[in-house]
C-alpha cells in the first residue's frame, strides 16, 4: 500500500492511500481520516459512499466530516466510486462507467472485468483497512450521498449485523424505477430484472428493513428528486414500521452545501448507535 499524502486534521490524521485491488483488477485510491485516538487504541469506522462524479477526494474536503468525527473519536473511510486507469472501461455520459460504479458486481462485458465495486466495498477494502490502521473491526457505521446513500443502505440492509447503524443524504432511493439506475443496471447487470432487485433500497426495506437505527435526509430543492424518489422510500419505510427518521429539509438542493449542514447531525446519530 502506498502512501499518497497524511495532513494533520482536528488533532488527527486524514490520509490518502492507494493500493492494487483484487477485485477490480486495478489499482484504487481511498482517503481514511484517523482521530487522535488512533494512536492509543482500535476506534471505531465509518463509511462515507460518494456520489456519481465524485472520487474519494470530494467528501473529505467538502463534507465537513473530520472535525465531527474528531470530537466522537471515529475514523471515516472515503472510497472511490469506481475502478479507474487507462484499461478500465468507460463511457462519456456522466453516469455511467468511471465516477458511476453505483456499488455493485457487474456482469456484463466491458464491465465485468474491473466494476466489481460491491466485493470492493464489502469485502476487499475492509481487509486492507484492518490489517493496516488502528480500527474496530466489530464497530463499524455507514452513510454515504446520492448514490453512495443508495450504496450505503443496500450494504447495510444485505449485511445484516455489519454496521451498527446506516444513514444518507439524498440517496438514489428506488433505482430500479428511476433513470438513474434502470440505465445503469442494464449496462452492468444485463435485461434480468430481477437481478436489480439486489441493490434498490426501496425494494430491499420493503422484504427485510434494517436491524439498527436510520436517518434519511432529503432537501426539498433538490434539482434530481424525480431520479432520486425519496417518496418511495419513504413509504416503504413506513409500511415496515422501520424504526428511523426521514427528513425533508426546506430549501436545501443536492450539493455538498446540504451535506456539510447535516454532517455533523449524522455524526452524532452514528457516534450514539456505535456506543450503544
Amino acid at each position: 500500500m502506498e502512501t499518497i499524502s497524511e495532513n494533520a486534521a482536528f488533532g488527527g490524521v486524514q490520509g490518502v492511500y492507494r493500493h492494487a485491488a483484487g477485485s477490480t483488477g486495478c489499482d484504487m485510491t481511498f482517503g481514511l481520516f484517523l482521530p487522535s485516538e488512533a494512536r492509543l487504541h482500535p476506534v471505531p469506522l465509518l463509511w462515507y459512499l460518494s456520489g456519481l462524479t465524485c472520487t474519494h477526494e470530494n467528501a473529505m474536503t467538502k463534507a465537513h466530516a473530520q472535525e465531527h468525527a474528531a470530537r466522537h473519536g471515529l475514523a471515516v473511510v472515503f472510497p472511490d466510486t469506481s475502478p479507474r486507469g487507462d484499461g478500465v472501461a468507460d463511457d462519456d455520459a456522466f453516469d455511467l462507467g468511471q465516477g458511476a460504479g453505483f456499488y455493485v458486481n457487474a456482469t456484463q462485458d466491458p464491465w465485468a472485468k474491473h466494476f466489481q465495486m460491491w466485493d470492493y466495498v464489502a469485502q476487499e477494502l475492509p481487509r486492507v483497512l484492518m490489517a493496516n490502521f488502528a480500527l474496530e473491526e466489530d464497530r463499524q457505521a455507514i452513510t454515504g450521498h446520492s448514490m453512495g446513500g443508495h450504496g450505503a443502505l443496500t450494504l447495510a440492509m444485505r449485511l445484516p449485523g455489519r454496521f451498527a447503524s446506516v444513514s444518507a443524504f439524498a440517496p438514489i432511493a428506488n433505482p430500479t424505477a428511476s433513470d438513474w439506475g434502470r440505465k445503469q443496471f442494464k449496462a452492468y447487470l444485463g435485461e434480468d430484472q430481477t437481478l436489480w432487485g439486489a441493490h434498490d433500497a426501496t425494494l430491499l426495506m420493503r422484504e427485510s428493513g434494517l436491524r439498527g437505527p436510520v436517518l434519511v435526509d432529503q432537501g426539498t430543492q433538490d434539482q434530481f428528486l424525480d431520479l432520486l424518489r425519496p417518496e418511495a422510500l419513504a413509504e416503504a419505510m413506513a409500511a415496515r414500521r422501520q424504526p428511523g427518521t426521514f427528513r425533508m429539509q426546506p430549501g436545501y438542493d443536492h450539493s455538498y452545501f446540504f451535506v456539510a449542514s447535516f454532517m455533523a447531525e449524522h455524526m452524532d446519530f452514528h457516534a450514539k448507535a456505535l456506543a450503544q
